[in-house]
């Protein structure tokens, strides 16, 4: 049987708890994951196209996930994003779905991180502003 490599998650989140937790749990469950601080870390690092998935922060620092995400919407082999947040504000998950990506609270089980993290990383690189093949739903909610 081939050696499939792991799936790369890279994790941007200004709450290193979290981050570090993300990471921890990832890892246990058999992905390789990657984490930055902040948005402007993750583009310094030029890893848009090293990673299945991007697990991003809405609330950052500097540059906010959605600009971030907003920035890579053009970039041709840029991965699926999964938005995160620990605020509860209705206007965003909206805005998620509006971007063609799921929506999870930090507070979400652990079993529907893996599973939106499995969904979008399925996906495949994403090219140009299409983002007809992402799921829009948060997942593990009716």
């Amino acid at each position: 049987m081939p050696n499939v490599p792991a799936t790369r998650v890279a994790i941007v989140d200004d709450d290193l708890t979290y981050g570090r937790a993300a990471a921890r749990l990832l890892r246990a469950s058999g992905f390789e994951a990657l984490t930055f601080n902040s948005a402007e870390e993750y583009l310094a690092a030029g890893a848009a196209g090293e990673a299945d998935c991007l697990l991003l922060d809405v609330h950052l620092g500097g540059m906010s996930g959605f600009d971030l995400q907003r920035s890579l919407a053009s970039s041709t082999g840029r991965p699926p994003v999964v938005f995160i947040s620990g605020q509860t504000e209705p206007w965003i998950p909206a805005r998620a779905a509006e971007a063609g990506c799921p929506f999870l609270r930090k507070s979400d089980p652990r079993e529907v991180l893996l599973a939106a993290i499995q969904a979008a990383a399925a996906v495949g690189p994403l090219h140009g502003n299409d983002p007809a093949d992402v799921p829009t739903a948060p997942l593990g909610r009716s």
